[in-house]
Order: structure tokens, then sequence, then C-alpha cells
């Protein structure tokens, strides 16, 4: 077979996947962005993402001061029991030094977690399920980059969860301590062509002084089976803080169960000034079974006996032709 054939084949295959399922046959992880998709890693897979990074950030007016420091994102992410459903524990963790450069000269030694939440993500609405005709044409280019209506309908799904915040935590505002509810909304639209579209929109530390609003918007793009790139904007708002953070990075398909990426952050104001680059790594432990139907095989089960009754079908039709053809020989041998 022609290898970009092969190539195109294997790309909607995996695109297709990943568009019509929860589960996956390849890791599918939140990383390098920050955005959380709307589906789940699948049932009995646990999934692990970490990213380190440092960072540089600087204030120039009034009171001015350089932080330069380094730190780790984390996730661990299980799918239980449904396979709309996500359990998850997320946070970051920093470690830097603050140095005021106006007046007088001062450093300031911090660490602490900016942020630690657990939570459940539930799927509440898949245009994709069941999506039969939006499979893939094999054999038309133009079919399967051709613009859809359909799909400007977005996937959703609803985020439960708890921020945990210590007491003196020099990242969050005075008198922040403990636990507080976390809710988000998470949509994901698929587009032809490797396209993938998230928007999330979070309200964090509800009911205290540090009730942050967050929306984040990504935008991924798959060029072939193995890399993959990323543009992404968060905005944040709240009393204590508020930014808009632009991200862009790629990640590297290693292997079926394993993610390399890479990222870089940065803002356009200097209140103050932010960059920062990541490295990350997402691993999945896979102990996903397909569900069991009605006659008792799994899908994958199913599949393959549909198929070969399939070509039995195929098989014993041609077996009536030649049959057919073979009598019309003898008869018209015997009027001659």
């Amino acid at each position: 077979m022609n290898p970009i054939k092969s190539t195109l084949i294997l790309l909607l295959s995996l695109v297709t996947t990943q568009a019509f399922s929860q589960y996956t046959d390849v890791i599918n992880s939140n990383r390098p962005g920050v955005s959380r998709s709307a589906f789940s890693v699948g049932t009995n897979v646990a999934q692990f993402e970490v990213g380190p990074y440092i960072l540089k950030e600087k204030r120039t007016p009034a009171t001015a001061f350089e932080v330069s420091g380094f730190g780790v994102d984390f996730a661990a992410r299980y799918g239980l029991l449904w396979e709309e459903l996500e359990l998850n524990i997320e946070g970051t963790y920093q470690n830097d030094t603050k140095t005021y450069t106006s007046n007088f000269a001062a450093e300031d030694s911090r660490s602490n977690f900016k942020f630690v939440s657990v939570g459940a993500k539930y799927l509440v609405y898949d245009p994709y399920k069941n999506a039969e005709e939006e499979k893939p044409n094999l054999y038309s280019w133009k079919a399967n980059h051709r613009f859809k209506w359909k799909s400007l309908i977005p996937a959703i799904s609803v985020y439960l969860g708890a921020n945990y915040d210590t007491q003196s935590n020099p990242y969050t505002a005075p008198g922040i301590e403990g636990f507080s509810p976390k809710v988000m909304i998470a949509t994901q639209n698929n587009f032809a062509g490797g396209w993938v579209f998230v928007m999330n929109l979070i309200k964090d530390r509800i009911g205290t002084d540090q009730s942050d609003f967050q929306y984040i918007l990504t935008l991924t793009h798959s060029f072939n089976p193995k890399w993959v790139i990323f543009g992404e904007t968060q905005g944040i708002k709240s009393d204590f803080y508020a930014d808009n953070l632009f991200r862009f990075g790629g990640a590297y398909l290693w292997g079926k169960d394993f993610q390399l990426d890479t990222a870089l952050t940065f803002n356009t104001k200097d209140t103050p000034s932010v960059f920062s680059v990541n490295f990350g790594a997402s691993y999945r432990l896979d102990f996903h079974k397909d569900k069991e139907i009605d006659n008792g095989n799994t899908a994958k089960e199913e599949s393959t006996r549909r198929s070969r009754s399939k070509k039995k079908r195929e098989n014993k039709d041609i077996d009536t032709k030649e049959l057919k053809k073979k009598q019309k020989r003898k008869d018209t041998d015997f009027d001659n």
C-alpha cells in the first residue's frame, strides 16, 4: 500500500477513536495546556500527568520586585464505574525567591502549593456518541476535511470539587485556608482535519476573599499520528489577582501509553510580567476492558464475529453465483 495512504488511514483511525468514545487506544492527556477535556480517561484507566517548570516574574511600577524559581504541575485521573465519570486530583507546587528592588533590597523565600483540588467530572452530553455517519472516508481526503455544521455542537461535561489551601499560604489572599468549592463547565469540539477546540469556565474558591473566575480557550491540531501543537489563552479575574496568560507548545506521542510535551507561558502586562518554560510527561496504566453486550461477547469480539459472518455470507453469495453459472453452461450444452 502507498505509504502516504497508510499514514492517512492510521491518522484518521486515531482521530475517530478519540472523537467517538471516552476510552481511546492511545493516551489522551490534558497536557501541555491547562484546560480540561470534556471526556474522561475511560473506565479502569489510571493516568498521571506531571510538568516541571521554571518561572520568571517582574513588576516594574511602584513596589517593584522580581520572582524567580521553579515548580511542578501534577494531576492524577481515574475512570470509575461509567465511561462518562472521572475522579481526579490536581495541583501546582512552587518554590521561588521574591526580591524587592525599590527603595531597599530584600528577599523572601517562598514555597507552597499554589492550589490543590480534588473532584469529579461527568460528561452530560456527547454529540459524537453512536454517530456512525461521522466515520471517516478512507478513500476521500476532501470528504474528511470538509467543514460540517454539526461539529459546532460541543461535548459538555461538568466538574464539582473542592480546593484546599493551607494557612498563611504566600500564593493566596490573607485569611484563605481550608476547603472551598470549585465548579467548572468544560466543552469540546472535534473538527475535521485533526482540529480540537476546548473551552473551560471555572469558578474557584467560592465564598472566600479570593473567589476566582477563570476562562481557558485551547485550540489543538494534530498534523500526524505522533505530533500535536496547541495555542491557549487563560483569563483570571479576582480581587486578589487578575491576568491574561498565553501558552504555545506541542506534544509527542512516545507510545500508546506515554506522552512528552513542552510549552511556553507569558503575558502582556508588567504588573507583573510572566514568563515560564514547562516540560512535562503523561503516563497511563490501562486496565480498561470493553463492556459486554447482550450475547456475552465483548464489543471487540462482537465486531470480529460480525466481520466473519459478513465474509461468510459474501463467500456463500459467490459460491451460489458460480453454481448458477455452471448450471447455465450445462443447460446450454444440452440444448446444443
